[in-house]
């Protein structure tokens, strides 16, 4: 009895043959296999369903169906595993040949068998059979990984959706198209009002896509928007997300990023870029574009202490208008390799400056550019067409109120001498400010009193400078550098905030009373020369003045100003009322 090894393979035999097919079973069995034996196609089709056969020989003339046919069948259902066809014929004419082969033989065995090359193309095969079922193996296991990936990705964009939602991307002033590459997208881009009426926007480019892009993408968008709301500046929230992504991406992932900060009233725009593509600015004025370049690393790169932020800032007029985009625009490749260019899209904007459909028509060429061919990076574009910035729509505040939010409370602030150089306390105020109904939806008037009162208990009353030296342009400079150097050299000084609110049936109102560890001022005497007109001969009493405003400013927006002596506690009441019973 011969002994069966365990690599012993079933080899289905068909031939016609008798005296051949003796042959063949003893050369299979004195090879440590397993015959099958079939004495024409239909037999062979037959056993082969029933034993799965590692190895087939087929006959190619049998009487019933021939070999080439029961090859065919076989082919048929062997699906994705690979059973070898090993022909065998005494034929040599090549169109027989190539009949086999395209019905699916892998090779012949030309009559009379000889035992030393059967089994050696049965060994030859086998080794082809075994790399085939490893690459299945590894197929699967590839799809079976990259589904988990994929479902990963899935999870991580719901989450980064909640965390990073649209702010005010849906304001009619901004545009924007991105087009990821992979499940999760490679570029983020955040944009929110901040309560000062300022709007920032950061467009960010991750290294890589997917979960290494979702890894920096949910604390940056985080970071930012939590920060915006509360009135921090764009130098403070850059630092923050830089020292966060410095801390928790690998080595050699970053951002690269451009960020704005635009504030119409004021007519200026900040940029910061970092490692970004040129940015363009649309001055109507002048019909022309403005160049931004990139000046900073990006995000990430370096430590919090190494990290500095190098902005521009530049003048702002209506209708101006502001490009950025991610490096997958000038990267974009088309069939043949060619990239889009700076030059090619340089032209563009050119070629139709402040056109109102220049952004689709951007859109529009990059692809045409790319054609068919595959993506190499995500492709973001955003324009801001520079208007005056919507006011966001106000929730139900009677609902909010019954919903356990501030009601009646009282805040005191101290800043010691210590916190006054380089702190600002306004957007703790403020993030305190927006969690009391009401309240929030007018935190950009609220800003600009508390942003009035600190500057003067700072500036007039710790530091002792004279707004005098404001009276003309050129004493702004002179003001500034004077404060700078009070406060590096600062000894003492200190000053109190304090906040009172009290809910009312109709609304609300709130105390801000900022004492300073200043001298104070006589505030009657101010009363009084306020009924006085000034004016010179010749000159118009709405005449330009660049210093005094101030209290005009509080005035114009509190319901009382109280000046305690010696004149360095100022207080005033804001009222406010429910927008349902205005």
């Amino acid at each position: 009895m011969t002994t069966v090894k365990n690599s012993a393979l079933t080899v289905l035999i068909a031939e016609d043959s008798a005296p051949d097919r003796l042959i063949l079973e003893s050369i299979v069995k004195k090879s440590g296999h397993i015959p099958v034996v079939a004495a024409d196609g239909a037999q062979a089709v037959q056993a082969f369903e029933k034993h799965l056969p590692d190895i087939v020989l087929l006959d190619v003339l049998m009487p019933v169906m021939g070999g080439v046919e029961a090859a065919k069948i076989i082919r048929g259902q062997t699906q994705d595993t690979i059973v070898p066809i090993i022909f065998l014929t005494s034929l040599s004419d090549d169109e027989s040949l190539v009949e086999c082969i395209e019905a699916g033989g892998d090779d012949f065995l030309t009559k009379p068998y000889n035992r030393v090359v059967l089994e050696s193309k049965i060994k030859a095969l086998t080794r082809v059979r075994e790399m085939h079922k490893t690459m299945v193996r590894q197929k699967q296991t590839i799809e079976l990984h990259n589904q988990h990936l994929i479902r990963e990705q899935t999870v991580a964009k719901q989450l980064y959706d909640k965390i990073a939602h649209s702010g005010c991307l849906d304001l009619n002033i901004i545009k924007y198209y991105m087009s990821p590459q992979a499940v999760f997208n490679g570029d983020v881009l955040v944009a929110e009002v901040g309560p000062a009426g300022n709007m920032m926007i950061l467009l960010g480019d991750f290294t890589g896509h997917g979960l290494p892009a979702a890894i920096g993408s949910m604390p940056l968008a985080s970071t930012f928007y939590g920060m915006v709301r509360k009135g921090f500046s764009m130098l403070d929230i850059l630092t923050e997300i830089n020292s966060k992504l410095h801390d928790i991406l690998p080595i050699g992932f970053f951002c690269c990023a451009t960020c704005i900060d635009v504030n119409l009233d004021k007519r200026r725009l900040k940029v910061w870029s970092g490692g970004m593509p040129d940015s363009m600015l649309y001055k109507v004025s002048t019909n022309s574009y403005e160049i931004i370049k990139a000046k900073n690393l990006p995000l990430g790169v370096l430590s919090e202490k190494e990290f500095k932020c190098q902005e521009m800032r530049l003048p702002l007029e209506p209708c101006d208008r502001f490009f950025m985009w991610s490096d997958g625009i000038v990267e974009a490749r088309n069939e043949d390799g060619e990239m889009f260019g700076d030059e090619r899209l340089r032209r563009l904007l050119e070629r139709r400056p402040g056109s109102p459909g220049l952004f689709d028509e951007i859109i529009g060429q990059v692809h045409n550019h790319i054609g068919t061919s595959d993506k190499d990076d995500d492709i973001s574009v955003i324009e801001l067409d520079v208007q005056h910035i919507p006011k966001r729509p106000a929730a139900d505040e009677t609902k909010k109120i019954q919903e356990g939010h501030l009601q009646d409370w009282a805040f005191s602030f101290y800043l010691a001498t210590t916190s006054l150089e380089k702190y600002d306390p306004l957007p703790l105020i403020i993030n305190l400010i927006n969690d009391v109904p009401g309240l929030k939806e007018r935190s950009s008037t609220l800003y600009t009193v508390l942003a009035e009162l600190y500057a003067n208990a700072l500036e007039h009353g710790v530091l002792g400078l004279s707004s005098e030296l404001k009276a003309t342009p050129s004493g702004f400079a002179e003001f500034y550098d004077l404060k700078h150097a009070r406060l590096s050299a600062l000894d003492e000084g200190n000053i109190e905030i304090d906040l009172q609110h009290k809910l009312h049936p109709d609304g609300g109102e709130l105390t801000i009373r900022i004492l300073d560890s200043g001298a104070g001022f006589d505030f009657t005497a101010r009363e009084a020369e306020s009924k006085v007109e000034t004016t010179s001969p010749g000159q118009s009493g709405d005449s330009l003045n660049f210093h005094g405003r101030g209290f005009d400013l509080l005035e114009s927006i509190c319901d009382r100003i109280v000046v305690h002596p010696p004149g360095n506690c100022v207080e005033v009441a804001f009222v406010w009322k429910r927008d349902d019973v205005l």
